[in-house]
């Protein structure tokens, strides 16, 4: 399946910002399971001059701000060609081994929610098997409900509230996989929603490391493997490796963003209808 994807981030000050400097993760890349087609990011109509793959294989764009502005687009938009390969990655070769996403880190610590969720997972059947029962689980036990939580809302805290979004479902995952030994990222992306091409934010999932199979993607928040509906931007040990758009700045004025995002099937592509949560 071709998809079209536009995505625009907003960002607006209500004083001018003399400094800022941006890391932009906003670039496919041709992998298992996509093709890209054409892809171009801008920030305020210029294409960003440094550009640089990250430790964890994940394409960054370096934009640095110096006139005072007090607003900031940056547009990513292109086409992408998708196919369904069951959520299986593989065993791409990259510069992160598998056992660098067993280690935990703030937002995938696992306290007592999490151990009791894992606990009769981490003895009973096959890894796979294992791994789709906790999806379905962690799809039962967090209802999707945006604005109950914040970016830097940890798993824990969102399994034990029962809401969240999609980066709180693969969050959880990913903590509860980890307790079970299984070495699991995070992956940031878009989702095409049949009937829902405008959407407020990307979306997020979960893989998990399995000897034979490769990495294995797992989206909780919908309860199921990824297949063409996604692409995939970047992974992460959390959602802070993969955010879109992350840096710093100066002066003291308030910040506002909005974020549209259109992903829509191409002209003349075809594939299935399914019914997901964005993230």
């Amino acid at each position: 399946m071709r998809l079209a994807i536009r995505h625009i981030s907003r960002y607006h000050y209500d004083q001018p910002v003399p400094y800022a400097l941006q890391r932009l993760r906003l670039r496919p890349q041709t992998c298992p399971g996509q093709r890209v087609i054409d892809w171009q990011v801008t920030v305020d109509g210029i294409a960003p001059s440094v550009s640089y793959s990250d430790g964890l294989g994940n394409r960054v764009d370096l934009v640095r701000h110096e006139r005072n502005t007090q607003q900031i687009v940056i547009v990513a938009e292109g086409t992408v060609e998708t196919e369904d390969t069951a959520g299986i990655f593989g065993t791409v070769n990259g510069v992160a081994p598998p056992w660098i996403f067993e280690r935990v880190t703030t937002l995938t610590h696992a306290g007592e929610c999490i151990g009791a969720l894992a606990a009769p997972l981490r003895s009973e059947g096959k890894p796979l098997d294992s791994l789709h029962e906790l999806m379905s689980a962690i799809n039962s036990r967090i209802a999707y409900k945006p604005g109950t939580t914040e970016v830097g809302t940890d798993a824990e805290t969102a399994l034990r509230n029962g809401q969240g979004v999609c980066q709180d479902h693969a969050h959880v995952f990913i903590a509860a996989a980890r307790l079970m030994k299984i070495p699991a990222r995070y992956v940031s992306g878009y989702l095409l929603m049949d009937g829902m091409p405008a959407q407020t934010a990307s979306h997020a999932w979960a893989e998990a490391y399995l000897d034979g199979l490769g990495w294995v993607g797992f989206d909780a928040a919908n309860n199921t493997c990824p297949d063409e509906h996604y692409v995939r931007i970047a992974t992460g040990l959390d959602y802070r490796d993969a955010m879109p758009v992350s840096g710093v700045r100066t002066g003291q004025g308030a910040e506002t963003l909005i974020v549209e995002i259109d992903v829509a099937r191409s002209q003349g592509s075809q594939g299935s209808q399914g019914s997901q949560v964005q993230g």
